[in-house]
């Protein structure tokens, strides 16, 4: 089960930290990413944290502003969302995934198994 948390409305330029709890099954993943999707668009990786490769994978729209990290267990991965621009607003689930990630396809949403209901990213002054 993956849960997210943190959403909510920041103006731009502002953070936020959002916040995926993994229990049961899904704590035996290999890669743990985050996508969004804005009303019209389709859904998009935003970042990828790779356990197999100990490795990170970004968007490039994201690239320097935000950070995926990792609690001291896999239960909890967080997603540092730092100056915000009206371009991220959406929906942002977090995606569990129990095969082998690919460095030059980190965001391929088939080879996530498991995906949370998402938290809502508002960014508006």
């Amino acid at each position: 089960q993956l849960v997210e948390s943190g959403g909510g409305l920041a103006q731009p330029g502002g953070s936020l930290r959002l916040s995926c709890a993994v229990s049961g099954y899904t704590l035996d993943y290999n890669g743990i990413a985050w996508f969004r999707q804005a009303p019209g668009k389709d859904r998009e990786g935003v970042s990828c944290l790779s356990i197999t490769e100990n490795s990170t994978y970004y968007a490039d729209s994201v690239k320097g502003r935000f950070t995926i990290s990792r609690g001291n267990t896999k239960t909890t991965v967080f997603l540092q969302m730092n100056d915000l621009k009206p371009e991220d607003p959406g929906v942002y689930y977090c995606a569990t995934g129990h095969t082998h990630i690919v460095p030059s396809h980190p965001f391929v949403p088939l080879i996530y198994d498991d995906w949370g209901q998402g938290t809502q990213v508002t960014v508006s002054s």
